[in-house]
């Protein structure tokens, strides 16, 4: 599925609160049952430098949406994405944890001396207990459901072009 061109239905807005980006979207992809509406697109983030990512992930607004891979390096083509921070859980109404939210800010340039950007990333992630049996059984690999992340991005306000440090 291509995040530019997904069906939606007139008048479809994509405003998930946290709980639901993990537990009706997050948990359901990692566990290979479908989502309804699907759509979220995969994307291989790290290849790529944010302000490439136009019209690659489902766009809400200033709010970027797309499933990619955990990895520890987190490498673009210009610069790095940094975590900020510590990791915060992500909490039911009923207050019961069910996932992780991490921030991550873009450099360019090379580590550690990167110039750092306006460019914010909240990575969603399941908790490694989670019931990834039924998920092990059907991959064989514990791998596919602890890797799988959720991403929003946050764009700035009033962006008419996107560039390397900022929008215009």
């Amino acid at each position: 599925m291509s995040g530019s061109n997904v069906n939606l239905p007139p008048g479809f807005r994509f405003y998930p609160t946290e709980e639901e980006l993990v537990v009706h979207f997050l948990h359901r992809k990692a566990m290979l049952l479908p989502c309804h509406p699907d759509v979220i697109p995969d994307l291989d983030l790290y290849p790529y430098d944010p302000w490439q990512l136009h019209g690659k992930a489902l766009a809400e607004g200033k709010q970027w949406y797309f499933y990619s891979r955990r990895t520890q390096n987190r490498i673009a083509e210009n610069g790095y994405w940094k975590a900020i921070g510590i990791e915060e859980p992500v909490l039911t109404s009923a207050n019961i944890r069910v996932g992780m939210k991490k921030y991550l800010g873009f450099y360019v340039g090379e580590a550690p001396a990167g110039m750092k950007t306006s460019w914010i990333m909240e990575e969603y992630g399941l908790l490694s207990s989670d019931s990834c049996s039924s998920s092990i059984s059907r991959t064989g690999s514990f791998a596919k459901c602890t890797s799988e992340a959720l991403m929003k991005m946050v764009t700035e306000k009033n962006c008419l072009a996107w560039t390397k440090f900022s929008c215009h």
